[in-house]
């Protein structure tokens, strides 16, 4: 078995369901201090990170990721045990094998190859390791981020170990994401008889022509970098359960993925306008999760174009799909930020896998690219 498949197969057999990481960083930052980095264990609350860093000069090219999963749902509907990693007709199998427990592994082995091989290489390479991605995300990297700022300690590149491909590892790179808008509104009537309409008002009634002009509003059309900007509702709830009770109130969840077309603040004026107009009377409660980055070309993005290409002969294509990831607190800071790891068709899903081979080979992009960068 490789190094880096012998790596993710200790990272996989640990239980590390979020916010838990079961001692993954502890692994990762012994292997990391005997290739002669400094280790900064970092714990905010019930969340553990780390900051690891090798040299004192700029550039300073970070790999982030998280040793954190996603809950498995009921072990009995997995065929191969989520935290017993297999390999099964070249596919290894185990939660985090795809998010990302993989990349982990593969940026581990790619560092200490380079380092071994370029021991007084230029600038610095850094870890940011968080075990609060997959949930709540307010104790993880951007916590990190905000201790690194405050001491004015700067990421100039960095590469989030997402999986970001699609059929072939490498095929795919995000360097961007759309920005996420989410809210809750809550449009008030008044409660009464299904039998005595008129001496009731009924919020779903009141709600539904707005939010159907809201569905239906072009809320940009997007730039060469990013698709339209997206409006969907997620929950509606209103109702007491009982059948002839008209509802006092009626409960809206839903989400903008927007582009660098527009501001939240847009967004929220746009759409608190089109409640008006309505003459709706509503609570509404606003949470912005991230705002939309790119990186466009630059050092990093050719850096990595061009050791996917000398690795696998793939043109890899260069996207903002999809939804957000840690990059978010990262890129504001002023790096280069991109995504790149294996393909992400199972991710979150039963029996997540990916093929085995393709480890190796973005151990080996990682370690071209670095080579490219600081060699």
């Amino acid at each position: 078995m490789t190094p880096t498949l012998q790596l993710a197969f200790d990272l996989i057999a640990r239980r590390s369901v979020t916010p838990d990481d079961d001692g993954c960083q502890q692994l990762m930052m012994d292997r990391l201090a005997a290739a002669g980095f400094n280790n900064e264990p970092l714990r905010f609350e019930e969340v553990d990170n780390f900051w690891s860093r090798r040299g004192n000069e700029a550039p300073v090219v970070c790999f982030a990721g998280h040793t954190d999963v996603v809950p498995t749902g009921p072990e009995a509907n997995w065929n191969h045990a989520p935290f017993i990693p297999q390999i099964v007709d070249g596919l290894l199998y185990g939660r985090g094998a795809a998010d990302m427990k993989g990349s982990l592994a593969a940026m581990v082995v790619a560092v200490e190859n380079f380092v071994a091989k370029h021991p007084d290489h230029k600038g610095s390479i850094a870890f940011l390791i968080t075990s609060d991605e997959e949930g709540p995300a307010k104790n993880g990297t951007v916590k990190v981020v905000e201790t690194l700022e405050a001491r004015n300690e700067k990421i100039d590149m960095c590469i989030v170990g997402e999986p970001s491909s699609t059929n072939q590892t490498g095929d795919v790179v995000k360097n961007g994401r759309r920005g996420s808008l989410g809210c809750v509104l809550k449009v008030k009537g008044i409660q009464g008889h299904v039998a005595y309409p008129h001496l009731a008002k009924n919020p779903v009634h009141l709600a539904a022509p707005a939010l159907a002009e809201l569905a239906a509003e072009e809320w940009d059309q997007g730039n060469e970098f990013f698709p339209a900007t997206s409006f969907q509702i997620s929950n509606i709830n209103a109702g007491t359960g009982a059948t002839n009770v008209i509802p006092g109130e009626c409960e809206v969840v839903f989400n903008f993925r927007f582009s660098t077309e527009l501001t939240a603040e847009i967004l929220q004026e746009r759409t608190e306008a089109i409640l008006n107009k309505h003459g709706l009377e509503y609570d509404i409660d606003w949470n912005l999760s991230g705002q939309p980055f790119l990186t466009s070309r630059g050092a990093l993005v050719e850096a990595s174009v061009q050791a996917i290409k000398e690795v696998t002969g793939i043109d890899t294509e260069l996207s903002t799909a999809g939804g957000t990831s840690d990059g978010r607190f990262i890129a504001p800071t002023g790096a280069q930020v991109l995504e790149l790891g294996p393909c992400n068709a199972t991710i979150h899903k039963v029996d997540e896998h990916i093929k085995a081979d393709d480890l190796d080979i973005l151990t080996t992009i990682y370690e071209r690219t670095l080579e490219l960068l600081l060699a």
